[in-house]
């Protein structure tokens, strides 16, 4: 690893490690934040002084997510404003959203105001007129339809794949209208971050482009960047008032044993790192202020599987390492009970997602057996000669799965699995990666098997979709980054989804959703392996005002979404 930022007269840099653990939606990494030397004024408000010293204003931020390129693309997730996290501290939604509480509606904050049409084809937004870019121009109505019309020209900015008709600006409002009905994007649609149009529109191909120099309506601009540490500042004033937090220091580490020692020893304040033994490598620590919190969501983790690859084509096997994979062992091995366990052979969380199991699923378990999976393989044509699993045409089935090096808890996962398949005589090895190399690898469709986590939301629909949607299918070697990272290619799988989509009713939805269920049971193009959650670890011995169960108003990861809204909320600690 390449050594620190050094010292500025300002500023310093904290040795913090970070891990980058793995969220639902979409991305995964920590940000480390660093400290001001007391004395130095900061933007954004009056000059950062109080007790803490040297680390007054500052809070400080870790991901596992390895050296990073110089990248502040909002839309890219392989960026390194989204690896990291402070795209969200740069650039603002519409809508802020809560993704522990999806039912709820979202926090107006660059829209103060928006209306959809009884089908879901058309929402009008209206733009609050405080809103102001950190170079103090206004932030327009004019800016959120060009923001719409860059996401519609470009799919690769399109995150969440939504397919956008009509854009226009109606007396002075934003006006997006679509072909179908969009009730399960409203809240994509809502959290998009808007960009600048003074800025953007000069830009030749906003796909690849770096944004070395990122400018939104967000409290912060970027002060430093290394591939270890990004350093931001509070700007000379924000539109929604000032902030408290002067400076956030993301720092980027390579495994989770350097995230959680620095968590422990108090260098780092924020992170949603796996740790093992939580209770003796972090909370015992400090025990009045080293926290955390681990809510659900309705996703999960799973071993992902190319359906493109040689054996792994054929449902048959999939269905059989489903069949004998011990979910029970990952859940306590791999990830110290902090996950929700899966039970459910659908994937779906419970008892969250109980009341969207078809009948057929109510009773059923996960549970190895063995025997049954060997005879499942006998059925389709496979047979076993010296240990060896052979496929119907005598080709021995060897596997490798894959995950970054340092992701502790997914690499145990990997080696519960690899033994779990053996006695069905699958030869089967781990190999790590670079995150930066796997993400990579993931998106381009370059694995046989994975882990890696699914989307979530108020329903099972966006796991499913994010698992299975014909949409998002893309050939080998052109980036899947929306999901389908399996290449699963299933007619019926993406005709429910579009039922579900576009239904009118509870009851078409139920039925949609209950054939999602049986094709997951049945062609297995992900293993779920744990429930998803949204937790993270942060102390309160310099800033207080977290979410928890007594205020859960937003997630806690450092990575998704409504991270700027906690930074707004955190106080100095008494």
């Amino acid at each position: 690893m390449a050594p620190f930022h050094p010292r500025t007269i300002c500023t310093f840099l904290t040795g913090v490690t970070v891990s980058a653990q793995h969220t639902l939606r979409a991305l995964s990494a920590a940000t480390v934040v660093a400290a001001l030397v007391t004395g130095c004024s900061s933007a954004n408000s009056d000059a950062n002084r109080s007790s803490r010293g040297s680390t007054a204003g500052v809070l400080d931020i870790g991901v596992v997510s390895g050296p990073q390129t110089d990248n502040s693309n909002p839309f890219l997730g392989t960026s390194a404003a989204a690896n990291l996290g402070y795209r969200h501290m740069i650039y603002e939604p519409l809508v802020m959203p809560n993704d522990i509480r999806p039912e709820r509606k979202g926090t107006p904050w660059l829209a103060k105001d928006w209306k959809w049409d009884g089908n879901f084809t058309k929402v009008t937004i209206t733009v609050d007129e405080r809103a102001k870019w950190s170079d103090g121009k206004p932030l327009t109505a004019e800016d959120v339809a060009f923001t719409f019309e860059l996401i519609k020209k470009y799919p690769a900015l399109n995150v969440y794949g939504v397919t956008y008709g009509g854009v226009a600006v109606e007396a002075g409002k934003v006006v997006l209208t679509f072909a179908e009905s969009q009730f399960v994007n409203q809240s994509k649609i809502l959290r998009t971050l808007i960009v600048p149009k003074h800025i953007w529109k000069t830009v030749e191909d906003p796909a690849t482009w770096p944004n070395r120099k990122p400018l939104g309506s967000g409290p912060y601009t970027l002060k430093t960047f290394t591939p270890q540490t990004t350093t931001l500042q509070a700007a000379p004033s924000y539109w929604k008032g000032k902030t408290r937090v002067k400076e956030l220091r993301f720092t980027s580490h390579n495994d989770n044993s350097a995230q959680t020692t620095a968590l422990a020893n108090g260098k780092s304040e924020w992170s949603n790192v796996f740790i093992p033994n939580h209770e003796q490598l972090y909370v015992a620590k400090d025990p009045a202020h080293h926290k955390l919190w681990f809510p659900a969501g309705i996703g999960i983790h799973g071993l992902w599987l190319n359906t493109t690859r040689g054996p792994l084509s054929d449902p048959a096997l999939r269905k059989a390492m489903a069949m004998v994979i011990d979910r029970r062992a990952i859940h306590v091995q791999a990830q110290a009970s902090l996950y929700p366990e899966i039970t459910n052979p659908t994937g779906i969380p419970l008892p969250a997602g109980e009341p969207f199991l078809a009948p057929e699923y109510k009773s059923r378990t996960n549970k190895p057996d063995v025997a049954g999976a060997k005879k499942l393989l006998e059925r389709a044509g496979y047979r076993l000669a010296g240990g060896v699993l052979k496929d119907p045409a005598g080709k021995a089935v060897k596997l490798t799965l894959t995950d970054p090096a340092g992701w502790n808890d997914y690499v145990t996962g990997l080696s519960i699995i690899q033994s779990n398949i053996k006695p069905l005589g699958i030869d089967a090895k781990v190999k790590t990666q670079s995150a930066e190399v796997w993400t990579a690898s993931v998106a381009n469709g370059d694995f046989d098997a994975t882990l890696h986590w699914t989307n979530s939301g108020a329903t099972p629909y966006d796991m499913y979709q994010n698992i299975m949607d014909g949409a998002l299918l893309q050939p080998v070697g052109k980036s899947a980054s929306l999901g389908n990272y399996g290449r699963f290619d299933s007619p019926r799988a993406t005709k429910a989804l579009k039922e579900y989509a576009n239904a009118t009713d509870d009851s078409a939805r139920t039925t949609a959703l209950h054939t999602l269920q049986k094709i997951m049971v049945e062609e297995v193009p992900v293993i779920p392996t744990a429930g998803a959650h949204l937790g993270a670890e942060y102390s309160t011995k310099n800033w207080v005002g977290w979410p928890d169960e007594s205020d859960p108003y937003g997630p806690p990861q450092p990575t998704q979404p409504n991270a700027l809204d906690i930074v707004l909320r955190l106080k100095p600690a008494k």
